[in-house]
């Protein structure tokens, strides 16, 4: 768990592939946001259970947004949705292939309010069209970013080695992420290990070079 000065975010590995499941919970009023619920609801239900102990409010699931439309981001959503009542957000372009409707197709730059927080919808086309990393910028400390399969510890995620979509990812998180945030951002990614921007920053042209 971390605990920020609004906000908790904890997270939970589930499934073959290890998928992380995030929850954002405002300290105040229990607003909670679920970040890919990609797979195992009762190990969802158990992350849930934690983080509600997280707030003196009642914890209530808002949204449930999805990084990406792969089948593997996406096994638990529709049992999440129809157990916590919350709506779902995913990139626009992604929508099409997410079976369980998407109430908010997001946008490149969208704020997101909640009751005790925000997150800002980023854009990394590559991936799949429509992937979408979240911001959140903790007033007292490093910002965090959920970056889903489109940035990890060493590298991009998987363009299948179409030079097109490699170009369109690295250039996206060029501009978007790394051009646009400070060192000390927090990566969160969809599976596996976080790190910082700051420690992937140097290896940017050993990415572009390599081409994955």
């Amino acid at each position: 768990m971390i605990d920020l000065q609004n906000v908790t975010i904890r997270s939970r590995s589930v499934g073959s592939l290890d998928n992380n499941v995030y929850v954002i919970t405002a300290k105040d009023s229990g607003t909670q946001v679920l970040i890919d619920a990609a797979d195992d609801l009762p190990a969802i239900r158990e992350l849930l259970a934690e983080a509600a102990t997280d707030t003196a409010a009642p914890a209530h699931v808002e949204l449930i947004v999805t990084t990406h439309s792969h089948w593997d981001h996406v096994r638990a959503l529709a049992a999440a949705v129809q157990e916590t009542g919350a709506r779902t957000a995913a990139g626009a372009e992604d929508v099409p292939d997410i079976l369980v409707p998407t109430d908010v197709p997001l946008g490149h730059g969208d704020i997101r309010r909640f009751d005790g927080f925000e997150l800002e919808a980023i854009k990394l086309r590559g991936h799949t069209p429509g992937s979408v990393a979240l911001l959140y910028r903790d007033p007292a400390g490093p910002a965090h970013l959920f970056t889903g399969d489109s940035l990890f510890p060493g590298g991009l995620g998987n363009t299948q080695k179409d030079p097109e979509r490699f170009a369109s990812l690295y250039a996206d998180v060029v501009e978007r992420v790394f051009d646009y945030l400070p060192d000390d951002t927090v990566v969160h990614p969809g599976h596996g290990a976080g790190t910082t921007l700051g420690a992937e920053r140097p290896h940017l042209q050993e990415w572009k070079e390599r081409g994955w």
